[in-house]
């Protein structure tokens, strides 16, 4: 039986930071190419598909993203005992590690399967190796339902929240630092604005039993002209996880509302830079079930955006199930364990055997 540590360790090696990912494609082709398995092998620049051609009645989808966030003192892979630290090892290189092994079973399948492993999933979003997928090669998503692998620490997280991001842009006119009184000091504005954004209270609506948690963040702020200059403009850049009973054109609305009173003054304007939609639980497909019932926990709610969404928008039942803390992901401590590989192998083999 593959070492999943020891394969999770040799992806760590291999540096694939977003839009450096070839030498990590390149490995996963060659393994998927050499795999015992009854697969087809597709490359689609630096995206990798594997699937059986069984003519099952069904095809589960199983996908991981090849690219990891840049490093921060741990590019190194280091195996101490069952744990292996590094970056990318639990988002998500643990879980292609477990997507390799269960492509390379011997044993066919009783449904068949797709294995997408594809680039860029951790910038922006038209740089996905998934819409690369769907402009170029849409036949090989072709799925009944699909699990990405994401660090979920072995167990199901259903749906994912969507995210939007957006700058709040608040005028002032320009004086000398002198004589102050004769402008207005648009950096001084944005004191309300953060005020407003610090003491939002979260929203957590309850969708198919599972709670999402929505949050309002300031995450960037600029202004400024000179040293000798009242400001006459100040941005504040606001990113905003919504519930997935909630479209971001809703969302982007309850945000102006929230702000409207800060962003009264003539040229003041609250302006949507980028969204993603998120995606409701789907457990109700029966493979995304037995995969819960599997693991013998409830599913949770995935306080994050995924490509579930990208599933979803296409009809694709989809969850979240891999190997890794998601809350020691794009930490300089990141970190998975032998055992939470282990646990989501089995539940997968057991889940399409």
């Amino acid at each position: 039986m593959t070492d999943l540590l020891e394969l999770a360790a040799e992806l760590v090696g291999v540096a694939s930071v977003s839009h450096e990912e070839r030498a990590l494609a390149d490995l996963v082709e060659a393994r998927l190419r050499a795999s015992p398995g009854p697969l087809e092998v597709a490359r689609v620049a630096d995206n990798v598909v594997a699937r059986t051609m069984l003519g099952r009645d069904r095809r589960l989808v199983v996908a991981g993203h090849l690219d990891t966030v840049p490093p921060s003192g741990n590019a190194a892979a280091r195996v101490d005992g069952d744990v292996l630290s590094g970056l990318g090892s639990a988002d998500m290189k643990g879980g292609l590690a477990v997507m390799l092994a269960l492509a390379g079973a011997a044993s066919p399948p009783a449904v068949d399967l797709t294995f997408v492993f594809y680039a860029c999933e951790e910038v922006a979003r038209r740089h996905s190796g998934l819409q690369v997928l769907a402009r170029d090669a849409p036949d090989l998503l072709a799925g009944d339902a699909a699990v990405l692998c994401e660090p979920t620490a072995a167990r199901v997280e259903a749906g994912c929240q969507g995210v939007l991001r957006a700058t709040a842009v608040l005028r002032g006119a320009r004086a000398h630092t002198a004589r102050p009184w004769v402008g207005r000091n648009a950096i001084h504005r944005l004191g309300p604005l953060l005020e407003r954004v610090a003491g939002t209270a979260e929203r957590r609506p309850v969708i198919d039993g599972c709670e999402y948690r929505e949050t309002l963040q300031a995450v960037a702020v600029a202004g400024g002209v000179a040293g000798n200059v009242v400001p006459d403009e100040a941005r504040v850049t606001l990113s905003h996880r919504f519930a997935p009973d909630r479209d971001a054109a809703v969302a982007f609305a309850w945000l102006g509302e929230l702000l409207a009173d800060c962003l009264g003054a003539p040229g003041d304007e609250l302006v949507l830079e980028e969204s993603a939609p998120g995606a409701r639980p789907m457990l109700g497909d029966p493979l995304l079930a037995a995969l819960v019932e599997t693991t013998g926990v409830p599913a949770h709610a995935k306080l994050a955006w995924t490509d579930v969404a990208f599933f979803a928008e296409r009809g694709i039942p989809a969850a979240n199930f891999g190997p890794g803390d998601p809350l020691v992901a794009h930490t300089p401590g990141e970190h998975v364990e032998r055992r939470e590989l282990e646990a989501v192998h089995a539940a997968l083999a057991g889940l399409v055997s």
